[in-house]
């Protein structure tokens, strides 16, 4: 399995450590309603669940690069490489949302934006 590739993994388990955030340390959660329980939240916390649904939304587009890439035969350390960046950003993007640095979130999502649209460009 190529680095690309378990670089799709790491974006999939993203959402799930931005939920793990959002409700670490808290008793007070329901299991029973959870989604409930997150759209009641503030601060840091609400911004980790709403990290988690952009996690999501930027893991389709990027899964779908990285498998274009391969599909189209792109050039593997290339791939490699921009996956393990859009890995980083992504990383970089969840500490700059939960800790309320929106312009630097931004910045950094755009540049998560920009390496998904290089997986397809690299394999054009």
């Amino acid at each position: 399995m190529t680095l690309s590739l378990w670089c799709v993994l790491v974006a999939a388990v993203l959402p799930i450590l931005c939920t793990a955030i959002a409700k670490w340390g808290f008793h007070g959660f329901d299991n029973n309603y959870p989604r409930d329980w997150l759209s009641r939240q503030q601060g840091w916390r609400a911004r980790a669940n709403a990290a988690q649904g952009n996690s999501w939304e930027a893991f389709a587009f990027f899964s779908a690069g990285v498998f274009t890439a391969h599909i189209a035969h792109g050039p593997q350390t290339v791939v490699d490489s921009i996956s393990i960046a859009f890995i980083i950003a992504r990383l970089f993007f969840i500490l700059f949302y939960v800790t309320d640095r929106a312009a630097l979130r931004s910045w950094v999502w755009v540049l998560g934006f920009g390496l998904s649209v290089a997986l397809f460009v690299v394999s054009a």
